[in-house]
């Protein structure tokens, strides 16, 4: 079995990669920030390795004798105290795993990338992956997971190294809550009839990925994905009105839904954002992530299905297996993550 290394191991992706890989077999070398959140990761297969992605040759050391890398690891949210955060992790902690990877001798490196940086659609039909070539991308993460995408690629192929990036869409499913799981928090939030909110006119159009499908999406991406190329990891292509008649079905409970008009939305995010800026307040949202949630996200898969053997779970099946896991308990060993 192989060595494997992960970034971002307690992540919501990540966390689930590596048991998944352990469970596997694999020999994983998680790393990891804070090395009390192995406990959540406990597997006789992992072995936590604490450091960052800024110090290159712990880095290659933690590597030593891995053939393969995922590198999850990235800063993702709406807003960040230091503006510099999303280039300096996104982007140079991505360049720093590539380098320390290429010192070590490592065979392949995926890195996960986000759907995001595709851009809205054009023309209505779904985004394939090189259909925007100028992406109109409106938000700092976006910004710099793109760039990140852009400077990697170019350093595999100036160090002969392999390279495979993934585009996971709008994740949800089991895992801990944070800033990546927000659309099951919304499914809990209905489910337990405190999410009464639909952005924009609900006739937005989003993609909703299953987790186990991202997970396996990264697998195959090691296995068989062509280096140099990227893979969109999505799901289904859904409204926010037929997201949450889904919800409605599933869990039986018909909600009033109230519809945030843009302009209300903008304002809002308006004031969120200063008191952000001004007194260091975290805020729910901000402008640009009001103006990418009321256009248009729809996504092809067709290129991971083809390439790859990519599967697709149905929004209502994966809907339904996480309000399963939402009811089981299981979801309170995340609580605290």
């Amino acid at each position: 079995m192989a060595n494997i290394f992960i970034s971002g191991a307690t992540g919501y992706i990540g966390a689930q990669l590596s048991l998944k890989l352990a469970a596997q077999g694999q020999q994983v070398r998680a790393l990891v920030r804070n090395p009390e959140k192995m406990k959540y990761i406990r597997h006789p297969n992992i072995s936590g390795v604490e450091g960052s992605l800024h110090k290159v040759d712990a880095l290659q050391q933690a590597m030593a004798g891995c053939s393969e890398v995922y590198h999850v690891a990235a800063l993702a949210g709406v807003w960040h105290p230091d503006p510099q955060a999303f280039y300096k992790i996104n982007v140079e902690g991505s360049l720093n795993i590539l380098e320390a990877a290429h010192r070590a001798g490592v065979r392949r490196v995926v890195l996960t990338s986000t759907a995001g940086v595709m851009g809205p659609t054009p023309d209505g039909n779904p985004v394939q992956e090189h259909t925007n070539a100028n992406p109109n991308l409106t938000t700092a993460y976006e910004q710099s997971k793109l760039e990140a995408e852009q400077k990697t690629l170019h350093y595999a192929e100036q160090h002969g190294l392999e390279l495979v990036i993934v585009n996971p869409s709008r994740v949800y499913g089991p895992g801990q809550w944070s800033e990546s799981n927000g659309v099951t928090k919304m499914i809990r939030g209905y489910a337990a009839g405190t999410w009464r909110l639909i952005p924009g006119d609900g006739h937005s159009i989003g993609n909703y990925v299953f987790i186990d499908d991202v997970l396996n999406g990264h697998l195959l991406a090691m296995e068989k994905g062509r280096p140099g190329e990227r893979y969109i990891l999505g799901g289904e292509n859904a409204s926010y009105i037929d997201f949450f008649e889904t919800l409605a079905q599933l869990t039986g409970r018909r909600h009033s839904m109230f519809r945030l008009p843009p302009g209300a939305m903008l304002a809002f995010s308006h004031l969120q954002q200063f008191l952000a800026d001004s007194f260091g307040r975290r805020p729910m949202i901000t402008p640009p992530f009001v103006r990418k949630f009321v256009r248009h996200w729809p996504l092809s898969s067709e290129k991971a299905e083809r390439e790859l053997g990519y599967t697709i779970t149905s929004l209502e099946e994966g809907i339904r297996r996480t309000l399963a896991w939402l009811g089981s308990g299981q979801n309170d060993r995340f609580n605290s993550i």
